[in-house]
């Protein structure tokens, strides 16, 4: 089973660390079949499987529900789970009690939370109770509404260097990895080269330690518009499509079930059963 300790080794050695998001059995199943090392059960499920506007709905038990489901087809990969909106805003004690309860219940190796200096205290908090903590600074989210939006961020000199402190607190304090969105490459660079523990871009350039992608972006089942630092590396979503139309028509026109498709019993039985009630 792959532990905490591969986010450093792929730092040391230069090897890409490579995550995606994943939300259910089925295709955490798909990703079983792959050489993927880390899932992230984000809190964009509350985009992708509950057709939300964004992810301030989501809650705690969604983040358990989801989490469990994946872990349950992916036993032995590395799983970071999301704390959603305002469970890790309040005090110490709800913080830590909120990421026990996602990890006791969920099987989640690690969670993950947005910001920096704002809730350090209760990062701090969390690593002091032996709960591993991702990090996740620029594009934050949960704040797009203190943003105006989701809008790039790092773009001007106090919000580059407000990220580039927080991504040094979050190390001093004992983050294991910190994900990176939305930020330009250059600072993610820069920052990727200060820190000793990884980076994990999303719209974040090349030269971060690794990467993570939502699922259903990058292999065409999201069919909405797709941010910029989307690559969409296969269309499920129009083969699915396809495949319905192929479903449809087969039914209508009784080409399916075919032979093939069917379960028989003797003629005997069938006889005795039609004489008994076909009158």
């Amino acid at each position: 089973m792959e532990d905490i300790t591969l986010f450093q080794k792929k730092k040391l050695s230069g090897e890409k660390i490579t995550m995606l998001t994943c939300y259910d059995y089925s295709s955490a199943k798909l990703l079983a079949e792959t050489d993927l090392d880390v899932i992230l059960v984000g809190d964009s499920l509350g985009n992708v499987m509950q057709g939300q506007k964004n992810t301030i709905p989501v809650t705690i038990d969604d983040m358990i529900y989801h989490t469990k489901a994946v872990r349950n087809a992916l036993p032995d990969i590395f799983i970071v789970t999301d704390m959603p909106f305002l469970s890790y805003h309040v005090s110490k004690e709800e913080t830590v009690k909120n990421a026990g309860r996602i990890i006791k219940e969920s099987g989640a190796n690690a969670i993950k939370l947005e910001g920096g200096i704002e809730i350090i205290d209760n990062v701090k908090a969390l690593i002091a109770a032996k709960i591993p903590v991702m990090g996740h600074l620029g594009l934050t989210p949960q704040s797009f509404q203190v943003f105006g939006g989701f809008k790039v961020q790092g773009k001007d000199y106090n919000t580059a260097k407000r990220i580039i402190e927080d991504a040094l607190l979050l190390q001093e304090v004992g983050a294991f990895a910190i994900v990176l969105e939305g930020i330009p490459e250059k600072l993610a660079t820069m920052i990727s080269k200060m820190l000793k523990i990884p980076t994990i871009g999303i719209g974040a350039g090349n030269n971060t330690d690794g990467q993570v992608l939502v699922f259903q972006d990058a292999f065409g089942i999201n069919m909405g518009k797709l941010p910029r630092f989307v690559k969409q590396f296969a269309n499920a979503g129009q083969e699915i499509i396809n495949g319905v139309n192929s479903y449809i028509n087969d039914v209508k026109n009784k080409s399916f079930p075919a032979e093939e498709h069917t379960y028989k019993i003797s003629e005997d039985l069938f006889e005795k059963l039609e004489s008994e009630y076909i009158k």
